[in-house]
């Protein structure tokens, strides 16, 4: 399986003491990034014998997995990526903006740490510059996860992990990948550039109208996608 490729280089992750929680975290990583798409069937024994882990502690972290929402288990035949409907396109959107709206609405007085904001905006630059859409989409979650991060919370940050793996099972669905994220660099690099200036209500401005036309682009096309495909229900 393609989508295996590199996953035997993480078992270096799970220390010692392999758990349930370090597989879940590796795998949502995994299908955040898109390695995984939505519809994939992930095999017990390909999977556990790239992670060298045992079945139970793999089924334990499917299960984890299952309640965040990223798997769904059917009967008789096994566990796959999850395949989002419309409506939790929309959910997803909403979370995104109650969070991150309210993350940049609560820093304090300026400076700001946003090292890992400007170099999720020097990885957007370098994969247009290479037409990597995929590597783009990757980047803008990147850039949006240390958004989020700014509000130095761990449950904050947990939260928002399994919302962005989510976001990528809609992205990866979508087969017009550059169109769906090069004008957002821009605005990313717009709002970073607010945060570095000290603009904290500035940034929270281009974050809002930034959300909704993203929100209303990627439900459009990933409902056209979902009718072409006949899974809209």
């Amino acid at each position: 399986m393609a989508e295996l490729n590199g996953l035997a280089d993480d078992r270096a992750l799970l220390g010692r003491t392999s758990t349930a929680e370090r597989v879940s975290d590796i795998l949502r990583s995994r299908i955040a990034e898109g390695y995984f798409p939505p519809g994939t069937r992930l095999s017990e024994d390909s999977i556990g014998g790239a992670l060298g882990v045992s079945r139970n502690t793999l089924r334990e972290a499917f299960r984890l997995l299952t309640h965040e929402r990223l798997l769904v288990h059917e009967l008789n035949r096994g566990v796959f990526v999850r395949v989002l409907t419309v409506e939790d396109v929309e959910d997803i959107y909403r979370i995104r903006s109650l969070v991150e709206g309210a993350v940049v609405r609560g820093l304090g007085e300026p400076p700001y740490a946003v090292d890992g904001l400007a170099k999720a905006v020097t990885d957007g630059q370098r994969a247009t510059h290479d037409s990597d859409w995929k590597a783009l989409g990757t980047a803008n979650i990147h850039f949006h996860r240390e958004l989020v991060a700014l509000a130095g919370s761990a449950r904050t940050d947990e939260l928002m992990r399994s919302v962005f793996a989510e976001l990528r099972l809609a992205f990866h669905l979508v087969d017009e990948p550059r169109r769906l994220h090069e004008p957002y660099l821009a605005r990313n690099r717009q709002i970073l550039q607010a945060l570095q200036g000290g603009d904290r209500d500035g940034a929270e401005k281009l974050l809002a109208v930034y959300l909704d036309d993203s929100r209303k682009r990627v439900v459009e096309v990933y409902g056209r996608r979902m009718a072409e495909d006949g899974l809209d229900g």
